[in-house]
């Protein structure tokens, strides 16, 4: 029997933009479209994961964008110390999931292989490639390397009974989404294979990208992967809070994924 798990979405962070800024040949007359900004928590019986590590208040000025909760903040939420978290998956290296590294002191990253070579080779000469990279976050893994702390992966892996990661690329050279099997069934934590709903369902990709061929096929994996549609959890999209009910009464921005969708 597969091992269920306790899922949680946590909001740390928010930009106001229009739809035009979300989608490949957005009309620039579209209306508002907000994008919201998380990490993720993978709790079982005797072990907890955390998928992605946000970033900081610095980098969050620096970017123009608006820091709702520190992680560490968000996390004590689902309840979970982050001194005690022995396992963090980096879905990829971008500044908004890679931050933050060092709140971690025990745990080991586990990364694709092909994502480290994307984010410190000759990709990173181009300006517009590197732009959604912080060089300090990328240094900081390079550290945790050093130290033996950074597991690389490549292609699927189970990294525990219930979980298995899957690399689709696209977004960026290695990407990688999470299936978690809970209470409800199958779900696949997209990250940025969907920022959005509309990305997914739309089959319009977002603006950033390595590959759009791969990914528009990201689409056709998670599906398979997910026991349904409603299984799917895109990456930044403010409607995840709405679907789903809150952790605790009276915090808006930490929902359970794990329990059955409420709209």
């Amino acid at each position: 029997m597969e091992a269920v798990y306790e899922l949680f979405a946590i909001r740390y962070g928010h930009l106001e933009r229009t739809a035009a800024h979300n989608f490949i040949g957005g009309d620039p007359h579209d209306g508002p479209m907000p994008l919201d900004y998380y990490v993720w928590v993978i709790r079982g019986a005797d072990r907890t994961f955390v998928l992605d590590t946000g970033f900081d208040a610095a980098t969050g000025t620096r970017r123009g964008r608006t820091l709702v909760r520190p992680i560490a903040d968000g996390l004590a939420i689902a309840g979970v110390d982050p001194a005690s978290v022995r396992d963090v998956i980096v879905s990829h290296m971008h500044y908004d999931h890679a931050g933050n590294l060092d709140l971690f002191p025990r745990a080991r990253f586990h990364v694709q292989a092909d994502e480290m070579a994307f984010c410190t080779g000759p990709a990173m000469c181009h300006a517009v490639m590197r732009a959604p990279f912080e060089a300090a976050d990328v240094q900081t893994m390079v550290g945790k390397l050093f130290e033996g702390r950074v597991v690389f992966h490549d292609g699927v892996s189970e990294l525990a009974p219930g979980i298995t990661l899957h690399k689709v690329g696209g977004h960026t050279r290695g990407l990688q989404v999470v299936r978690v099997h809970t209470r409800r069934g199958w779900v696949v934590l997209a990250s940025d294979a969907a920022h959005f709903y509309a990305n997914w369902q739309q089959r319009r990709p977002f603006p950033i990208v390595d590959s759009v061929s791969q990914y528009l096929a990201a689409f056709d994996t998670i599906e398979r992967l997910a026991s349904s549609p409603a299984h799917v959890i895109p990456g930044h999209d403010p409607l995840v809070l709405a679907h789903y009910p809150a952790a605790r009464d009276g915090v808006s921005d930490v929902v359970r994924l794990d329990l059955d969708p409420i709209g």
